[in-house]
Parts: C-alpha cells; sequence; structure tokens
C-alpha cells in the first residue's frame, strides 16, 4: 500500500509539475491590442502630401523593410502589420490620424512619425493612453523626457546638439565670421538656434540676423537677400528639404558665396543637393550619422550591401541617393530590434522597456562607430555625429566621430 500511495504521490507531483509548466509557458506569452500569435501591428503618420512631403520616401522605405522581415518569416513567426497615414504635415491632421489608428486600427504602437509640431500635438495623446510614441522622425530635444512622457522616445540625434557642433566647428574655423540664421519658425529651428547659441556661449554675438520662416511661405528668396545684406559670410540654413534646396539656389543666384551649413535633415544629395544643382552645391557643409547611399566607398561595407540587396529586393523604385531610403532603414532595423528583445512579452510597457535597454546597437546603414544606446533615464538614442562637406557628386565625411553631449 505504502508503494503504491508513494507511485500515486510521485504521479500528483508529476502532473502538477506538468501542469505548473504548461500554464508557465502560456503565462510567458503577453498580449496587448495590437498583438496575437499572428501579428504585431504598428502605426505610423507621415507627410505624404504637403510641404515635408519630401520625407515621404522615410514612410515607403519603412514599409518596405517590414515587408523583408515578414517575407523571412516575421518576428518570431508574428507578421507586422504596416498601417501609414498621411497627415499633410498638418497637427490637427496629425492628432486625427493617431487617434484612428490606436481607437480604430487598435496598434501596439506608433513608430517613427514624422516632424516636430506634428509629434508635439499627440505627445499627451499618447502618454494618456499609454501607447508607445516611439522613435519619433523628428530630432527636438524635448522626446527625450522620460520622467514626464515615459511613452515617447526619439532616435536621430538632437538638433540641439547638431547646432553644438556646428558652433563648435564655426568657433575653430572662422571665429571672426558673422553669422545669418535662417531658421523654421517652430520648435525645429528654434530647437536649432537654441543650440547654436548654446555651443557659441559667449561668442553668440556672431549672429548678424535671425530670418524666420514659415513652412505655409511660397519660397524662402526674400529671407536669404537679407541676410547677404546684413553682411553675413556663414549662413546656417535650418530648414526642411523643400527650402533648403531653394536657400542653395538663391544664394547663388545672388551671388553670395558663404561658408553654408545645412541641417543634416536637409542633407540628402538626391532629395536637396540634386534638386538645388551639384554645381552649386559645392563645398555645403552638414554633419552625418548614416552611411551615404550614393557614396561608392561604402560598395564594400558589410551593411550597406544588405542596404542595396534590401532595395533590389524590396524596393526597387527608391532613389539610393535620398538620404531619407536610408534613414528609413536604420530607423525599421531598430524597430524590429526592439521587438525582437520582447521575446513573447508584446505588451505596450515591456516594448517601452525593451526600447529602453538597447546597448551598443548598431544599424547596418549607420556610420562606423555611431551605436545607439538607450536607458530607463535616456531617451536619446544616437548622440554622435562626423561632419562632412559636399564634392562633387557626395559627401566627404572628414575630422572625428563627435559626440553631442554637453561637456564633450
Amino acid at each position: 500500500m505504502t508503494a503504491v500511495r508513494f507511485q500515486v504521490a510521485a504521479l500528483s507531483a508529476a502532473l502538477a509539475l506538468c501542469t505548473a509548466m504548461s500554464s508557465e509557458a502560456l503565462a510567458q506569452k503577453k498580449y496587448d491590442t495590437g498583438a496575437s500569435d499572428t501579428e504585431i501591428k504598428i502605426g505610423n503618420i507621415m507627410p505624404y502630401s504637403g510641404p515635408a512631403s519630401a520625407y515621404a520616401a522615410i514612410g515607403k522605405t519603412e514599409e518596405a523593410y517590414f515587408n523583408k522581415i515578414n517575407a523571412e518569416g516575421g518576428i518570431k513567426g508574428r507578421k507586422i502589420k504596416f498601417i501609414s497615414y498621411d497627415d499633410a504635415y498638418s497637427p490637427p491632421k496629425t492628432v486625427e490620424q493617431a487617434r484612428k489608428l490606436v481607437e480604430n486600427d487598435g496598434v501596439l504602437l506608433i513608430f517613427g512619425s514624422l516632424g516636430t509640431s506634428t509629434n508635439s500635438a499627440i505627445r499627451k495623446y499618447m502618454n494618456e493612453k499609454k501607447v508607445p510614441q516611439l522613435f519619433v522622425a523628428s530630432g527636438a530635444s524635448k522626446w527625450n523626457d522620460p520622467k514626464q512622457y515615459p511613452w515617447t522616445m526619439g532616435w536621430q540625434p538632437s538638433y540641439t546638439s547638431e547646432a553644438r557642433i556646428y558652433a563648435k566647428y564655426i568657433m575653430k574655423e572662422k571665429p571672426d565670421g558673422k553669422i545669418g540664421l535662417l531658421y523654421q519658425n517652430d520648435d525645429f529651428g528654434k530647437d536649432y538656434l537654441k543650440g547654436l547659441k548654446e555651443g557659441l556661449g559667449s561668442k553668440a554675438s556672431m549672429i548678424v540676423l535671425e530670418e524666420a520662416y514659415d513652412t505655409s511661405e511660397p519660397t524662402v528668396d526674400e529671407h536669404v537677400v537679407k541676410l547677404k545684406a546684413a553682411g553675413a559670410d556663414i549662413f546656417i540654413s535650418i530648414t526642411s528639404p523643400k527650402f533648403a534646396a531653394q536657400g542653395i539656389k538663391k544664394a547663388a543666384e545672388i551671388n553670395w558665396h558663404p561658408m553654408q551649413i545645412i541641417s543634416n535633415v536637409s542633407a540628402s544629395v538626391g532629395g536637396v543637393l540634386e534638386p538645388a544643382g551639384l554645381e552649386i552645391s559645392q563645398g555645403v557643409l552638414s554633419a552625418s550619422y548614416t552611411k551615404d547611399g550614393s557614396d561608392p566607398q561604402w560598395n564594400a561595407d558589410d551593411g550597406m550591401k544588405k542596404f542595396y540587396n534590401f532595395l533590389a529586393q524590396y524596393n526597387p523604385k527608391a532613389n539610393k541617393l535620398d538620404a531619407g531610403v536610408v534613414f528609413g532603414y536604420a530607423a525599421a532595423h531598430t524597430m524590429v530590434k526592439v521587438l525582437q528583445m520582447c521575446g513573447d512579452d508584446l505588451t505596450r510597457e515591456n516594448v517601452m522597456k525593451q526600447a529602453a535597454s538597447l546597448k551598443d546597437f548598431e544599424p547596418d546603414t549607420l556610420l562606423p562607430g555611431i551605436k545607439i544606446n538607450t536607458a530607463p533615464d535616456d531617451f536619446a538614442p544616437i548622440e554622435q555625429l562626423q561632419m562632412m562637406r559636399f564634392k562633387g557628386k557626395k559627401w566627404e565625411l572628414f575630422g572625428d566621430i563627435l559626440s553631442s553631449e554637453i561637456g564633450h
């Protein structure tokens, strides 16, 4: 009897263990709205029309990248459903599309939506709803505020950081220069202005004129004429692509040849310099953190080989000269990395937790030495850049990889 009782007890213990193990296995799979055994719904808002439509290539590239991941089996068997809407770069429209994505489409998160004013318009809503607003496609420094906005995170280097690097460069190369500044009259432009003045410090008086423009203006020609008239010999153009191209063109038209710096967001060869004219774009300066898809120096680079193969197979109509294509690939690569890190815990909370746990991640299209790092108190994934000068048909990198952190 004792032996029988022992066998029964052992069997009961084994069954209990199996039940516990199977319930543990079941418990390991956690989903919020937008995730299941078969699918992960990702929302996105892009200016496919309107004044910033040059950035549409980013959204199209991200969609193609997710198609590639799905063709390769998805993320642990789950296919990404990428739902991307047009907001025409209009904040009220962004709000409408964000609500649609969260409340109607039931996305797990919103990824890579473009624009400073547009993302600002939905930040409060996203945080109240506790839906990740992840890897915002804007360099505003406000996205790095995990205490107040724990559901919002940027991706690219902040505009203030980039502007500080330009200030350092100017003070070293042209300390007696006179700066004429053209900037977009919104958070995007004002962030650069703030960073530039921080970087110049006591030399902020080098700025002889600040000209703000609105995106509703058809051209920035008049502003460029005023900057030349003010005697500026350094032209800093804090503009989105359409206006950056106009600025380069107008400076050449009025025979003004200052040291010219354009913001990274407008450093696209295909999207800005070609439309402006390659000949008149010679010598223009900027800074970068991504490889240039048009530069043959990367032809033997392993990461860029993957990028070129991706274009050939999944995005053949894309212009590899367009910096937005390289950007979209790297941002989507980062998003996929985070989803892979989530494993079977596809809750919104875990998505943010993993996004804040990236360590030395190097997407294929970032410059060598530039790594993505985040932490629960650091929502600024990329904080390094390298100066570059336009020569011939491509950008030439020079100098060291510069950390944009204050004091570095």
